[in-house]
C-alpha cells in the first residue's frame, strides 16, 4: 500500500504529504502540498467521517491539485494545497485543532489553511493559537470570515458564463436549474439565481432541509436521487464530489453541469470526454468554486471581502475563456481549463531557471 501511494503522488506531481497523528487529542490528518510554484500552498481543512486512510489519501491529493489549478487559473500567487480530518465533525474540539496547527507551523508556510467542509472560523481560531498559516478567520480577528458567501457568489458568474455559451444569453431569468446541497454555499447560489429570476429544483441528503429551502425560494424540493434526472437547464452539484461518473451521467437530460463542489467529476479524463460526447457543457468546479480561495488569498493580502467579491466576478470571463480554449482545441473544458493552469505555472517555472 505504501508503496502504490508514493507511486501516485509522484505521478499527480505532488510535492509533499504529510501525515499527522496526536494522540492526546485523537488527531488523525493528511495535509497534502502539490505545487509551490507560484506561492505557498493554500487549502481548506475539511472533517470527513473517511472509511479508510487510503480514501482520506485519494481525497486530499485530488482536492490539492486542484487547488493548484483553481489557484493558478484565479491569477492569483499561490499554490494548491489541502488538509483532511479523519472523524466526525461532533468530535470538533480546541484540542484536536491546535494539534493540527502545531504539524501546519512545522511547515514553515508551506500550507496556509482556512475553512473547508465541516470546519468553520472557530475551527480557525483554534489553529491560529498555534500558527499564523491559516486564514478566514472571523472579521472581528481582522479576518474575512466564512469565504463561503464568495463562493457561491462567483459561482453563479461560473453559471452564467454557461448560460451565455449554451444558450447565447447569460441571463438566469427563466432559467431552470437543479442544486444539490443545500448549505451555506448552496444557499447562497440559490438565493443569487432566484434574485436573477431562475426556477430552482432542490435536493439535499437531509431532506427536511432541502424543504425548508424550497419553501423559502418558491422551489421544488426532490429526493438525492432524482436530481441527476432533473429535466432541468443547469445541474449545480454543491456537496460532496465524484457525483458526475459512469452510473450518473446516463441519467442527465440537464446540457449544463455547473456547481461548486470540488472535483465533481469521479475522473476527470474519463468522465469529461463522457459529457463532451453526449454535447453536456461541464464547467469546471476548480475554475467556478474559485471564490473561496479568492477570498482566503484577500485576508492574506488584506484587499478585503468586498474587494474579493468584484474579482469573483471575473469567474465569468475566465469561465468563457475556458469554454472558447476547449472549443478551438476539440477538447473537453476540464481539459482545457487544466492546460491554461499549466501554462501559467509552466511560465513561472522557466523564470526562475533563469
Amino acid at each position: 500500500m505504501l508503496f502504490r501511494s508514493l507511486q501516485q503522488i509522484e505521478e499527480m506531481g505532488h510535492e509533499q504529504v504529510v501525515f499527522c497523528h496526536d494522540p492526546t487529542s485523537g488527531l488523525k490528518a493528511i495535509i497534502a502540498i502539490h505545487d509551490t510554484t507560484l506561492g505557498p500552498s493554500l487549502g481548506g481543512c475539511r472533517v470527513r467521517p473517511y472509511a479508510s486512510t487510503d480514501e482520506a489519501l485519494q481525497d486530499v491529493l485530488r482536492l490539492s491539485r486542484a487547488m493548484t489549478w483553481k489557484s493558478a487559473l484565479a491569477g492569483l500567487d499561490l499554490g494548491g494545497g489541502k488538509c483532511v480530518i479523519i472523524g466526525d465533525r461532533s468530535d470538533n474540539s480546541e484540542a484536536r485543532f491546535r494539534a493540527l496547527g502545531r504539524h501546519i507551523q512545522g511547515l514553515g508556510g508551506r500550507y496556509i489553511t482556512a475553512e473547508d467542509m465541516n470546519t468553520t472560523t472557530v475551527e480557525m481560531e483554534w489553529v491560529r493559537k498555534e500558527t499564523a498559516f491559516v486564514s478566514g478567520l472571523h472579521p472581528l480577528d481582522g479576518g474575512t470570515g466564512d469565504p463561503g458567501p464568495v463562493t457561491a457568489y462567483g459561482t453563479y458568474f461560473g453559471v452564467r458564463a454557461c448560460l451565455q455559451h449554451t444558450f447565447g444569453s447569460a441571463d438566469p431569468k427563466g432559467r431552470r436549474v437543479a442544486i444539490q446541497g443545500v448549505g451555506s454555499v448552496g444557499m447562497g447560489l440559490a438565493r443569487h439565481l432566484a434574485d436573477a429570476g431562475a426556477e430552482l429544483v432542490l435536493s439535499d441528503i437531509n431532506m427536511d432541509r432541502a424543504r425548508s429551502a424550497a419553501a423559502e425560494f418558491g422551489a421544488k424540493a426532490v429526493e438525492p436521487d432524482a436530481f441527476y434526472s432533473a429535466d432541468v437547464d443547469v445541474l449545480a452539484p454543491c456537496a460532496i464530489g465524484g457525483v458526475i461518473n459512469p452510473k450518473t451521467i446516463p441519467l442527465l437530460k440537464a446540457p449544463i453541469v455547473c456547481g461548486a463542489a470540488n472535483n465533481i467529476l469521479g475522473d476527470d479524463e474519463r468522465d469529461g470526454l463522457d459529457l463532451m460526447g453526449r454535447n453536456i457543457l461541464f464547467a469546471p468546479d476548480f475554475c467556478v468554486n474559485a471564490g473561496g480561495i479568492i477570498s482566503v488569498f484577500g485576508e492574506v493580502r488584506r484587499y478585503g471581502q468586498q474587494s474579493a467579491m468584484v474579482r469573483a466576478e471575473r469567474i465569468e470571463q475566465t469561465t468563457l475563456d475556458v469554454f472558447a480554449h476547449a472549443t478551438s482545441d476539440g477538447v473537453p473544458p476540464v481539459r482545457a481549463a487544466i492546460a491554461i493552469a499549466q501554462h501559467r505555472i509552466d511560465s513561472v517555472r522557466a523564470l526562475r531557471r533563469i
